[in-house]
């Protein structure tokens, strides 16, 4: 069966140059020079997101295809119903976050805070994604989850999600890795304990479908149950599942502080013995103890690379992370989905106590590696606790007269166990560090935002990530240079993922385009006062569709969903 990238290009070929079509793609080609395009992007700085060097050129769009680049003076003005000047912009392929969360069958499809940073393609699929779905992972929902899960049951069933979040209009485009909490679910449900051969078996079926529905490859978080009663034999098994369709393992590793070493060389053995490469999600050394530990871990990787095995990493550019509250609490209390009833039983709490003084497995509390001042609750919305919302743990529990854990406890009761939590846990020195790394590339950990509706705090990464990278560390710091640093947020993603029609700016490429003022770029976003979008993104494009204009939102949601190399459309 011929290739599907192959084909791709085959066809770009023709759209591009013609059924003699010869001629590579490249600056200056294209459709002929006196057609007439949809759009033109006048002389712009283009960064055409490869790594090479800028030039001062034209891009011409035609419905949802980049159709001809030109630079400046290399022929006479291109025609166009309608031009945008970029004189003084840079003009660069959208940005790929690898990293997205959430998802998009509901609620409100423009992703404000993202895509006025740049961005125009997500990729979901840390720990949990909507497909697929079993009875068991019905048990432990609410009952207007379970009611949105069941769309995507079936042996298609993350098809049918992917499907889902085109049909209800987005502004991105969307992509997603499985997850691998998910499959646990799917098999297993909340139980502890090793997978028995019966539900091993449906988990490397389901993965095995998801991969031919055009899944990336294998997203596990081994911090939060169910990922993380989940083996490193069991995760070997699942990624083997998804080896012959070239997926990749991607992992919020079981450990990112005490243990970050001993996680790394978990993830490298899941990928060795799978056979399939390995991407680290937001690699971090966490705790202010684990900082000196960063140069053994860039050498861990550069080491394994050394060797011809292939692993690389993303990161965000913050010194915190953002997560739940629940992840300040030891795994068997969430087990089997009771830890309302053990946050209600005196037993529980006190086994829950004794574990986080003297654990008897490996597990990490974040509480406990950023310390109660350096935990920030975001959200709270039970009306006698939202007092509370934007201060420290070591604020809320002197103000309760409570130790942390207890507060933590009973505010996880209070709240239903949905809290948003920010950790302060990194370097700036390691930010800075590991965002050098030629292997590294550029993820949100975080969903969007819209700050005229938004109620509660979330972390400054769903406003600022792309705009930080580009005004303090590229302008300000001169730490990376403008080319790199577009690199690894465009085509150094769609390279890993094997995209091989967006993340450069290319004649035949699909027209997901973000022009920047490189003087004015910067994230405004903080974390006391997250809601606030970045400046200095004047256009962003999906698709060839406007979706930012004058730094403002469009409306527009003209996002698709991007698949995975071993897409197997049904009936074909």
């Amino acid at each position: 069966m011929l290739d599907r990238r192959l084909l791709a290009w085959a066809v770009v070929a023709v759209a591009t140059t013609g059924c003699g079509g010869a001629r590579a793609a490249g600056v200056g080609v294209g459709a002929a020079p006196d057609s007439t395009y949809d759009l033109v992007i006048a002389n712009g700085r283009v960064v055409d997101g490869a790594g090479n060097a800028w030039f001062n050129g034209d891009v011409a769009i035609r419905g949802d295809r980049i159709a001809r680049i030109v630079r400046r003076g290399q022929q006479a003005p291109l025609m166009a119903r309608r031009t945008i000047d970029a004189t003084g912009m840079v003009v660069a392929p959208g940005f790929i976050d690898i990293q997205a969360g959430g998802n998009y069958v509901s609620g409100d499809g423009r992703d404000v805070s993202k895509v006025t940073q740049g961005i125009t393609t997500e990729i979901f699929g840390e720990a949990y994604t909507g497909a697929p779905i079993s009875d068991l992972s019905l048990v432990d929902m609410t009952p207007a989850g379970a009611q949105t899960a069941r769309r995507f049951m079936g042996p298609h069933g993350f098809d049918a999600w992917l499907r889902a979040m085109e049909s209800h209009g987005i502004s991105p485009n969307v992509g997603s890795f499985v997850g691998a909490s998910t499959l646990r679910s799917y098999g297993m449900g909340m139980h502890m304990g090793a997978a028995p051969p019966a539900a091993m078996d449906s988990m490397r079926a389901a993965m095995r479908r998801a991969m031919e529905d055009g899944a990336f490859g294998l997203g596990s978080a081994l911090i939060y149950p169910p990922g993380n009663y989940a083996s490193t034999e069991e995760l070997i098994e699942l990624a083997r599942a998804m080896s012959p369709y070239g997926g990749i393992y991607i992992t919020h590793m079981r450990s990112e502080a005490d243990q970050v070493l001993e996680g790394m060389d978990e993830a490298l053995r899941i990928g060795k013995e799978s056979g399939v490469p390995v991407e680290i999600y937001h690699l971090k050394a966490a705790g202010v103890r684990n900082w000196s530990k960063a140069r053994a871990m860039l050498a861990k990787i550069d080491s394994a690379r050394a060797t011809g095995f292939d692993v690389q990493a993303n990161m965000y550019p913050y010194t915190a992370g953002g997560t739940g509250l629940a992840a300040c609490l030891p795994p068997f209390a969430s087990a089997d989905g009771k830890l309302m009833a053990n946050l209600a039983d005196d037993a529980a709490r006190a086994r829950i106590r004794a574990e986080v003084a003297h654990p008897t497995s490996f597990w990490e509390s974040l509480c406990e590696q950023a310390t109660p001042e350096g935990v920030l609750i975001t959200g709270l919305r039970n009306p006698a606790n939202q007092k509370w919302s934007g201060h420290r743990l070591s604020e809320i529990a002197a103000g309760m007269n409570k130790d942390w854990l207890d507060t933590v406890m009973d505010l996880l009761r209070a709240e239903q166990g949905n809290i948003g939590t920010i950790y302060f846990l990194m370097s700036e020195d390691n930010v800075r560090l590991f965002l050098q790394q030629p292997w590294m590339k550029i993820g949100t950990d975080a969903g969007g935002s819209d700050p005229d509706s938004t109620r509660s705090l979330v972390h400054p990464r769903s406003y600022g990530t792309y705009p930080r990278i580009l005004g303090r560390y590229v302008r300000d710091e001169r730490l990376i240079s403008l080319e790199d640093a577009v690199r690894k947020m465009t085509s150094a993603v769609a390279e890993r993922l094997l995209i091989s029609d967006r993340g450069v700016l290319r004649p035949g490429m699909y027209a997901d385009v973000v022009v920047f003022d490189p003087r004015r770029v910067r994230d405004n976003s903080t974390y006391e006062r997250p809601l606030q979008l970045s400046t200095g993104v004047q256009t962003v494009l999906v698709n060839g569709v406007e979706v930012v204009r004058d730094g403002r939102h469009t409306g527009a949601k003209p996002g698709r969903v991007v698949r995975g190399s071993a897409w197997h459309p049904q009936g074909i």
